[in-house]
């Protein structure tokens, strides 16, 4: 009788845990995976950068594959063994080229193609050659040249600048909860093609938390010969793709209104 009153109290007690975890994640566990199912179309992480009203006259910029990179060099975090992966993306220009391009829904700024630009230029010139060898008089359209340059980049990634939990336990059933608190900046910098001026500098921050919720039980039984363990857990962390990509929007809406306020640009 008291093994099975305590194997009633484990399940009750899972099922509690279980609830407890959904909350943390805002899903169920078959939610969770049904979504892996599908993909989606990202959408700006700023809902205010993509409101943004339509520029007067859009600005022109071109953003280089080398001109915003990681600066910080930094690896995974691992306590027990060495890991050679980066911590984020080797491509967060193109994140920053989003959040130009969808500013104010495609209505703020003109974004030129300068990452393949190599591959631009050669195509243009098959074109050309092709062209010339049937006598095809058509011409291409000069490519557009932009006023504006856009650098820097990823300049600190910083690991476990907080971290700490709680937890308790009575006769055997405990519950506990942890968190760790990250950090990554970004740098970007409005250069003019004309005087090689800095006309704008932004210095962006943005935390990333990752919290882990865990219970168990531990219990003897039958004279204290058997015993009965039983855990559970779940951990959720903040994707630091989504996290750069928050820091790299909100920087690109500070540059928007810092030139508003300098009458580099209006709204209509």
């Amino acid at each position: 009788m008291l093994q099975r009153l305590l194997f009633l109290s484990v399940l009750l007690l899972s099922s509690c845990t279980s609830w407890r975890h959904s909350d943390l994640l805002d899903e169920d566990v078959p939610g969770a995976y049904s979504k892996r199912q599908a993909s989606t179309v990202l959408e700006l992480q700023s809902q205010e950068l993509f409101n943004l009203p339509p520029a007067r006259v859009k600005p022109t910029i071109a953003i280089y594959p080398n001109s915003f990179t990681d600066l910080t060099g930094q690896r995974k975090s691992n306590s027990t063994f060495a890991l050679f992966s980066s911590a984020i993306t080797q491509s967060p220009d193109a994140f920053l080229i989003r959040a130009f391009k969808h500013a104010a829904d495609g209505n703020f700024f003109t974004v030129v193609e300068r990452v393949g630009l190599d591959n631009l230029t050669k195509e243009r010139q098959i074109i050309r050659t092709t062209r010339q060898d049937f006598e095809d008089e058509r011409e291409l359209n000069p490519l557009i040249f932009a006023g504006l340059l856009v650098q820097g980049g990823v300049i600190s990634y910083d690991t476990n600048l907080k971290s700490g939990g709680r937890g308790a336990r009575y006769l055997g059933v405990g519950h506990s909860r942890q968190y760790r608190e990250d950090t990554v900046t970004v740098s970007l910098r409005l250069v003019s093609v004309n005087t090689g001026e800095v006309l704008m500098e932004v210095l962006t921050s943005k935390t990333i938390l990752s919290v882990g919720i865990s219970s168990d039980v531990f219990r003897f039984y039958e004279a204290g010969t058997e015993l009965v363990e039983v855990e559970s857990g779940v951990a959720q962390n903040e994707s630091v793709s989504i996290a750069l990509q928050k820091a790299i929007e909100t920087s690109v809406l500070e540059i928007v209104r810092q030139g508003i306020e300098r009458r580099y640009w209006n709204y209509e």
